[in-house]
C-alpha cells in the first residue's frame, strides 16, 4: 500500500505539475480539446496507461472537456503513484 504525501511533498510536486492543482485533496487537471472526438481519444489513452499501472483516476468529459482528478483510495490521500501518473498524462496530452 502506498503513503499519502505531505502537503510539503505534494506543493514540490506541484512545482513541476503546473498544469495540476489540489482540489478536494486530490490532483486535478481540466483540458479543453478541439471537440468530442479528440476528448475521448485522449480519455482512452489515458485510461490505458492507467490500467498498465494499476491505477484507476476519476475521469470526466463533457463534450470537448476532461477533467481528472487522482488519489490513492488505499491511502486516503495523494501519493506518489498519483503523482507519478499525472507527469505521465501530461506526456500523453503534449503528444
Amino acid at each position: 500500500m502506498s503513503e499519502a504525501l505531505n502537503d510539503d511533498a505534494i506543493r514540490s510536486a506541484l512545482e513541476s505539475l503546473p498544469a495540476w492543482s489540489v482540489e478536494n485533496g486530490k490532483l486535478h487537471r481540466s483540458l479543453t480539446f478541439g471537440g468530442f472526438p479528440e476528448a475521448l481519444a485522449f480519455l482512452v489513452r489515458v485510461g490505458v496507461e492507467a490500467e498498465k499501472r494499476g491505477h484507476h483516476p476519476e475521469l470526466g468529459n463533457v463534450y470537448d472537456r476532461v477533467t481528472i482528478d487522482l488519489t490513492t483510495h488505499d491511502a486516503d490521500g495523494i501519493t506518489v503513484k498519483d503523482v507519478e501518473l499525472a507527469r505521465a498524462i501530461d506526456a500523453i496530452a503534449s503528444s
